[in-house]
């Protein structure tokens, strides 16, 4: 027991630079919202949904964070911050990242069967600030969600999903140079398909139509000044007077 909880806050410690003992880490809302969500689990799991449902409340009256009691989740989600919101058919897996303002969202089946309504998140996800997973969707290992994108469909191995609606920036698995990444968003790191990104490319373009309509303008400027007739004498004769 107290091997898991040391376990569970080095790994904390190793997603997050700030704190400066496991001590500090035992005082972040998000572990308080995982041990008590534990607890709600458990209790769903035993059909004591009043109960369940009661403690479901109560962390989310001291966190901030609302975890529905009959989500499963992993080993180690650290939920850095609070206001994140996950659903009763999420499944996240181990050592998943979840920033602020996060919404594990459902859908509403029109054939009014509950089902799977909550996204899957595989194991090593990181979900950045804001973003909004969304439907029963699976999100694969290593995958990060970059801050404010929405996905509404499934996220392939080790991609970064940017955007809103998120597209995938797939890096080939060669290029991976770090495990963990910050707010599921690379600020240094090659996260584009190869061949640049399409504001390089518009950029690129802009020029070029530049550079064509510069030379444009300096071929008819040096055609009217062919065309002009020539003075004679060194400029036009006057008319005499009778």
């Amino acid at each position: 027991m107290i091997g898991s909880l040391i376990a569970y806050l080095d790994s904390i410690r190793a997603r997050d630079p700030a704190p400066r003992s496991r001590w500090e880490i035992l005082l972040y809302p998000g572990l308080h919202a995982v041990g008590l969500h534990r607890v709600a689990h458990a209790l769903f799991g035993m059909q004591l949904f009043f109960l369940a449902r009661f403690v479901n409340h109560f962390s989310r009256f001291l966190t901030g964070i609302d975890i529905h009691p009959g989500a499963k989740i992993g080993r180690h989600l650290f939920i850095d911050h609070g206001y994140t919101v996950i659903g009763e058919t999420a499944e996240i897996g181990d050592n998943v990242t979840i920033y602020q303002c996060v919404t594990l969202g459902g859908t509403n089946p029109a054939n009014g069967v509950p089902g799977k309504r909550h996204p899957t998140l595989c194991d090593n996800v990181i979900l950045g600030s804001g973003a909004q997973v969304l439907g029963p969707i699976t999100v694969g290992p290593r995958a990060r969600v970059g801050a404010n994108a929405v996905v509404t469909e499934d996220v392939p191995e080790g991609a970064t999903m940017v955007g809103l609606k998120a597209r995938s920036t797939l890096v080939p698995v060669e290029t991976w140079l770090k495990d963990f990444i910050p707010y599921g968003t690379p600020c240094k790191e090659p996260c584009e398909p190869a061949g640049g990104t399409r504001v390089d490319d518009l950029e690129a373009e802009v020029a070029l139509l530049k550079a064509q309509v510069a030379a444009l303008l300096a071929d008819r400027a040096e055609g009217v000044d062919a065309d002009a007739p020539t003075p004679i004498n060194g400029g036009s004769r006057r008319r005499s007077r009778s």
